[in-house]
């Protein structure tokens, strides 16, 4: 499945980018989490937005969508996973299935919790991070979730209907995977099981972990004054590019991100037509 320009983050830089790409006449991909999980849905008033004080967090979020999806903004609920360059188009998986663009928006916010002990170790020999990717591989096995959206409990329910044994950890504050070559057994906030697979569901992936190779400075996305990274076609928003953590400047931000992106969709459809 292809778009010009794929969009990672359902939020206000996300949406702001989408919008602004879609004015360019560009073909606009927004994959992201319900906007219930979005950290501004929960606030109560947002007293800062040029124009619009007063306004319910969740209330712009949702006049934010509408507007996009007015505009031709395509949706798309699930998480980005993997992500590869190849011939000057990006690739991205979205669960079990991989989406192609001209370029790569990302706009997924701050990337919040560090690697549990022995979760890099394990990563594919146990741990996961999508259960209907490989949930089918633990079929009859103990297995757990680790939890921290609304939308996890949704997976782990997968889980069971599968035929797995699943056991449910909302958002722990401590966790450890242990086995000798394989996952074993988990800890988490003090409770251990043994496990075959462990099923870890974070809003977001770091941003390095997605884009391997993409510089950053303290945590946060490195850009230049179009948004673009130090990966050809990529751009990035909002909260993952640093403060002021505000939704002005993540709209802000989105707008130049859009342009850029649709600038560079154009530049790269040129080349293919002179090729």
């Amino acid at each position: 499945m292809s778009c010009e320009i794929l969009v990672i983050g359902g939020g206000p830089a996300g949406l702001s980018a989408a919008i602004n790409a879609r004015a360019r006449g560009r073909s606009v991909l927004v994959v992201s989490n319900p906007l219930e999980e979005n950290p501004l849905w929960r606030a109560e008033k947002v007293e800062n937005y040029l124009g619009m004080p007063g306004r319910s967090g969740a209330g712009l979020l949702r006049e934010m969508r509408s507007h996009a999806e007015r505009d031709g903004v395509e949706f798309l609920s699930g998480k980005a996973l993997t992500a590869m360059a190849v011939s000057g188009s990006w690739y991205v998986s979205v669960g079990s299935d991989m989406y192609n663009a001209r370029a790569v928006i990302l706009a997924a916010g701050v990337s919040r919790g560090k690697k549990f002990p022995g979760e890099t170790e394990h990563l594919g020999r146990g741990v996961s991070y999508c259960a209907t990717c490989d949930g089918m591989l633990y079929r009859g096995k103990p297995v757990a979730v680790v939890g921290y959206t609304d939308t996890a409990r949704q997976e782990a329910e997968f889980l069971q209907k599968i035929g797995c044994s699943v056991t449910y950890f909302d958002r722990p504050k401590q966790c450890e995977i242990r086995g000798d070559g394989r996952v074993e057994s988990v800890t988490c906030d003090g409770r251990t099981i043994p496990a075959e697979g462990v099923f870890i569901l974070r809003p977001t992936m770091a941003p390095t972990e997605l884009f391997p190779g993409l510089a950053v400075e303290q945590g946060y996305v490195t850009v230049d004054r179009r948004m673009a990274t130090n990966l050809p076609g990529l751009f990035a928003a909002g909260d993952c590019t640093g403060g002021p953590l505000q939704v002005s400047k993540a709209a802000g931000d989105g707008l130049i991100a859009g342009q850029s992106a649709a600038a560079w969709a154009a530049a790269q459809e040129r080349r293919e037509k002179q090729s």
